[in-house]
């Protein structure tokens, strides 16, 4: 077989224009496929929400073949929070310190009823859903929530990261809903 009779064709490439030997399309579609598929999380587990979030890191469920494989343990080298399990009011001020470390674009992802809600924990003491501290992305519901789940907010979090334009988070909406959050 010739070299010039192999025919390659991605699996997925952004609308734009091809022909041989070219493709051209917008930076913004470029930008948002590279965000989508490279996301670098950083898991804030404090029960057992952390634990279904183990078993989708597994072999079984495989979170790597979706571009998250590089977990960071670092506020600084993650675009992606996810935070799981129960957080207590104590807790609140250093989540919040570690979502403003994070570079922009910046995505949150609560897992779990504890994190959106409180959960069962209807006290003092537990904050009753961490949308009271910090913007909120994609909710993943359930007590603990299945690895199948993460693995949908994981897809919800790359459609938002691939249809998100690159200046929105310079725009007046974005800055008034940080506002709404003390956050500047």
């Amino acid at each position: 077989m010739s070299a010039t009779a192999i025919d390659i064709n991605p699996a997925y490439q952004p609308e734009g224009f091809e022909g041989q030997g070219f493709f051209a399309t917008s930076l913004d579609k470029v930008v948002g496929l590279a965000r989508a598929n490279s996301l670098w999380p950083l898991p804030f587990a404090t029960s057992c929400c952390g634990i279904e979030f183990m078993a989708t890191m597994g072999a079984h469920y495989d979170l790597s073949r979706f571009g998250s494989e590089r977990l960071s343990f670092s506020p600084r080298q993650a675009d992606l929070l996810m935070v799981m399990g129960t957080i207590s009011k104590k807790m609140g001020p250093i989540l919040r310190q570690v979502y403003e470390q994070m570079a922009e674009p910046k995505w949150v992802l609560c897992m779990g009823a504890c994190a959106s809600s409180g959960g069962i924990f209807d006290t003092y003491s537990v904050l009753q859903g961490i949308d009271k501290i910090i913007p909120v992305d994609v909710y993943i519901p359930g007590c603990a929530p299945r690895p199948e789940q993460v693995l949908d907010g994981i897809l919800q979090i790359q459609k938002l990261a691939e249809s998100e334009e690159r200046r929105r988070r310079e725009m007046p909406e974005y800055k008034a809903l940080l506002a709404q959050y003390g956050i500047e």
